[in-house]
């Protein structure tokens, strides 16, 4: 097969084979070590000169990435939203084989393999990027941090968070590729150094230290997955039988500890769709199971504003005071839990109308404080709901306000068993490791799992069954490098993206594509 020059057909089998290899690095397959090689494709397949052409390669690869990547898509809400939503963002990749073919043609770029390999790796992360923030607030899901959580690599969120995971895991694509053009020519050093590279890019996250002892005490916490009777979109047409399993795993976890011992109990997004500081009958049960346990909870469920809307909301409950503390999630699920252009949007797929009532975005950052009797002070508890996990700087912004362990609530009834809930287990994993807090996920039917500072899953539960998680989390307050940082990696990568896309082109203009010369191997 010609690496060099191939054809337009093998440059299409490439970049399929290369989407389909990658996406197996993901959960629920998890092969971490085919996420590499599947952008090594990638960047062979793109070795042609025309943007059109690397355009659509790029669109290829990542409808051979996204459709299968994505689902429990079409499991929750159908085929039409599922297909559409990997067409959308297999265009994010098609944009990135554009901006490829723009950026390499400056004479340096062109001439130099290292060069290239740098040039194709800041694109790739900028893309990455961009998908995460528009449109409608960004879909993080997929980038290739999110592959990493079983690999040496992960350790890399520590210093520059997900897109320093992203950027090694891109770099050793494109080296893997370079070598591969290298051996074409017998070129045996040029190989070598470029399999090393590739391999050291993904093993150096070893020396990286990772932090995991306790700095300020521990808080003992009791994680309840109620689940519920059926998977799918209806599973909460039952609004009252979902909080009942809720409140008998609450009391289970007495089974596991003595009233008083734990510090607080977790419940999952949606533990209650009926809201407690309206429904007395629900205030009543929870407040009751609160002082079972002895234990403050922190609930997930749905407040109605007098102004319309609603929002998706975690409350604090105090044994005996009820609500003292409230986090509203900030970034609501675009056609999921709010519908952007619904008019628009309706011909095209019924299930819009199934969200009547559009979800409000929450203002404030996802900190609860929790007041500790043991440890005589306020613990901030970090507050992630859903989907928010996947956007760095929600979670981010959580920490840098104190959180000094992070807790994720969500609702996975509606994606049946697709790999849904272990890619945002991958995603949550990702987070500990990049902040340096352990972290809980709790579902209303599983992946629930209790992940310690470095990434390491500590305990876990199976799908769609009720199940309760007692840990001890060591409570930290030191900034890793990554929080620290925040938002500036990414700023930058996006500056240089565009200077280094706009320059190639513009350096490219001065020479007749006729006279440009073979791209370097």
């Amino acid at each position: 097969m010609p690496l060099r020059d191939p054809s337009r057909w093998w440059s299409a089998v490439l970049a399929v084979v290369g989407g389909l290899l990658t996406w197996t690095a993901f959960p629920d397959l998890g092969w971490w070590y085919a996420a590499a090689p599947g952008i090594a494709l990638l960047f062979l397949a793109m070795r042609r000169d025309s943007a059109r052409w690397n355009a659509l390669l790029g669109w290829l690869w990542g409808l051979a990435f996204f459709l299968p990547l994505l689902t429990w898509a079409d499991d929750a809400v159908g085929v039409v939203p599922w297909v559409a939503l990997s067409v959308a963002e297999a265009g994010f990749v098609a944009l990135f084989g554009a901006a490829w073919s723009w950026a390499r043609r400056g004479e340096a770029v062109w001439r130099r393999g290292s060069l290239q390999l740098v040039v194709f790796v800041v694109l790739w992360v900028a893309v990455e990027e961009l998908r995460g923030m528009w449109p409608f607030g960004g879909f993080p899901w997929g980038r290739l941090a999110f592959s990493q959580a079983d690999s040496p690599a992960l350790a890399l969120a520590r210093l520059g968070g997900a897109p320093l995971v992203s950027a090694a895991v891109a770099a050793a694509g494109a080296a893997f590729a370079l070598a591969l053009l290298a051996a074409r020519r017998f070129a045996l050093l040029p190989v070598l150094g470029r399999v090393g590279l590739a391999v050291g890019l993904v093993v150096v996250g070893l020396l990286v230290p990772m932090g995991t002892r306790a700095e300020d005490g521990t808080l003992t916490v009791g994680a309840v997955q109620g689940n519920v009777s059926e998977p799918g979109l209806h599973a909460f047409d039952n609004r009252r039988e979902v909080l009942d399993n809720h409140l008998a795993g609450t009391y289970a976890l007495l089974d596991q500890v003595e009233p008083g011992d734990l510090d607080v109990v977790l419940w999952p997004e949606n533990g209650t769709d009926i809201d407690p500081e309206v429904n007395a009958e629900a205030a009543a049960d929870i407040d009751a199971a609160a002082q079972a346990v002895g234990a403050p909870m922190l609930i997930g469920t749905i407040q109605y504003p007098e102004t319309g809307g609603r929002y998706n909301t975690s409350i604090l409950w105090e044994p005996g005071d009820g609500p003292v503390a409230w986090y509203s999630k900030q970034r609501p699920a675009p056609f999921a839990e709010y519908i952007p252009l619904r008019d628009l949007v309706r011909p095209f797929s019924s299930a819009v109308d199934l969200v009547q009532n559009d979800m409000l975005a929450g203002t404030e950052p996802g900190v609860v404080p929790l007041e500790s009797e043991r440890l005589g002070r306020t613990v901030r508890l970090g507050a992630v709901i859903c989907f928010e996990v996947a956007y760095d700087g929600i979670v981010r912004e959580a920490v840098r306000e104190g959180a000094e362990v992070l807790v994720v609530q969500t609702n996975n009834a509606s994606f049946g068993y697709s790999a849904e809930s272990t890619q945002q287990l991958a995603m949550a994993r990702v987070r500990a490791v990049e902040l340096g807090r352990a972290t809980v996920q709790v579902s209303t039917v599983g992946v629930s799992a209790v992940i310690s500072p470095n990434g390491t899953v500590a305990q876990d539960t199976e799908l769609f069954t009720p199940d309760q998680l007692v840990a001890r989390l060591p409570l930290r307050q030191s900034h890793t490098p990554a929080a620290a940082l925040g938002a500036w990696p990414s700023g930058v990568v996006g500056a240089l993206a565009v200077v280094m896309t706009v320059a190639g082109a513009a350096g490219a203009w001065r020479v007749r594509r006729a006279d440009r010369p073979e791209p370097a191997a």
